[in-house]
């Protein structure tokens, strides 16, 4: 790897390194992100949705000065999605410039040379590199990080092909040859869980589960990221999605929407919460109609009377 960026030496210093691109990891991550490095093995990180799984592939594009390429996965993803295509328009105008060519000054009885024809159309100039080949081509700025964003979404098929990625951190293209990476990327590949994610991929991964945070990193996250709100705002905030997370919802709130919801209420100059203004928000922080009917309302105004009692008798987050 380049010497302008060299990885870091210890978990702490991975810590402090994510920490100075804005992403407060645990322990345990930064252990595993040291891991991957170290070992050049792709880290598989599940977890819910909102979690910020995806920030680590960002943050650690910023702390190592790498590109980050990114793998939107999807139902139906498939290969010239994913990892090359045939610029099939050019080809037919290559050939067509070919013939005509060949037509003007070939002669009579000269034949077309399609094996050399066939050599350029195939070449380089025509092949659409897509993310997966795109992360295996050398880089100023050094091997980059790929992020395969929701595999669960992905058909299940897809897993297979990435196989030799992940492995040998190489291509295979028949009418190419293989591409493979001088020095091989980072990989991060995160899940939502909405589907299993073949057991072959796993092993060439090192696993980590994306937990929801407690309460002291939720609100040191909310500090960093949204430093303007108002502190007692900040853990109002904290100590009501905190309590809802224990709750029967559909889908708990992230920290992605304890971020919306907080830049929600302060777009609106909320310095504290009452229950108007949280009925008047939650859809900010809550994604379903069966969630909001449950939360708004009396609900709400006792989370918050609880809330508040917690927080007047001195249960404040650190």
């Amino acid at each position: 790897m380049p010497d302008g960026n060299p990885h870091p030496a210890s978990v702490d210093a991975v810590l402090a390194a994510l920490a100075d691109a804005d992403y407060l990891a645990t322990r345990q991550l930064a252990t595993t992100v040291f891991l991957g490095l170290r070992m050049g093995r792709p880290l598989f990180l599940e977890g819910e949705a909102g979690v910020g799984k995806t920030e680590v592939a960002r943050a650690l594009a910023a702390m190592l000065d790498r590109d980050l390429i990114r793998l939107q996965c999807f139902e139906g993803l498939d290969i010239a999605s994913a990892a090359y295509e045939w610029d099939y328009a050019r080809q037919v105008l290559e050939i067509r410039l070919s013939e005509a060519a060949h037509a003007a000054g070939g002669g009579p009885g000269a034949a077309l040379d399609t094996q050399q024809l066939a050599g350029r159309l195939y070449g380089d100039a025509f092949l659409l590199k897509r993310p997966l080949a795109q992360a295996l081509m050398p880089n100023p700025r050094g091997a980059p990080v790929l992020l395969i964003d929701e595999l669960d979404r992905a058909d299940e098929p897809f897993d297979a092909f990435l196989l030799e990625v992940l492995s040998e951190f190489q291509l295979s293209i028949p009418e190419f040859g293989t591409l493979r990476a001088a020095t091989p990327p980072v990989v991060v590949i995160t899940s939502n869980r909405t589907r299993e994610i073949h057991d072959a991929i796993k092993r060439r991964c090192l696993y980590h589960w994306v937990d929801y945070p407690d309460a002291r990193r939720e609100w040191a996250i909310l500090r960093r990221k949204v430093p303007d709100a108002p502190e007692a705002l900040t853990e109002q905030v904290v100590a009501f999605v905190q309590r809802l997370r224990e709750g029967d919802l559909y889908k708990a709130p992230g920290v992605a929407e304890t971020l919306d919801w907080t830049r929600a209420l302060m777009t609106l100059d909320c310095v504290s919460l009452d229950a108007d203004m949280i009925d008047a928000t939650l859809g900010a922080l809550l994604k379903y109609q069966d969630d909001l009917a449950r939360v708004q309302g009396d609900a709400a105004l006792a989370l918050l009377r609880d809330i508040q009692a917690g927080l007047g008798g001195g249960n404040t987050t650190p």
